[in-house]
């Protein structure tokens, strides 16, 4: 029997939700949808944006430029190294 741990795949431990740029994505997500929803069902003053719903097509950028974030994490995870020498990292 093999046991397989969830957090290492393929002998390489990667960093997984604690990515930064899992959590950049995730926020400016959430960030997007909340715009997304006042710029959808709250009073819209197109008087000063020039007809234009600013809180709608930002809230949908911004939601573009989460998953585009979580991504990139997905895609080209970063690989944690399984030993560390800590006299690498005291000064000499």
């Amino acid at each position: 029997m093999t046991e397989s741990t969830p957090t290492k795949t393929a002998g390489r431990h990667t960093a997984g939700l604690l990515d930064i740029r899992n959590i950049i994505g995730s926020l400016v997500g959430v960030y997007g949808v909340i715009l997304t929803l006042m710029g959808l069902f709250a009073d819209q003053e197109s008087d000063k944006t020039g007809d234009v719903n600013a809180n709608l097509w930002a809230g949908l950028a911004m939601i573009v430029v989460g998953v585009v974030f979580v991504t990139w994490a997905r895609l080209r995870p970063v690989v944690v190294p399984e030993h560390h020498d800590r006299a690498q990292d005291e000064p000499a």
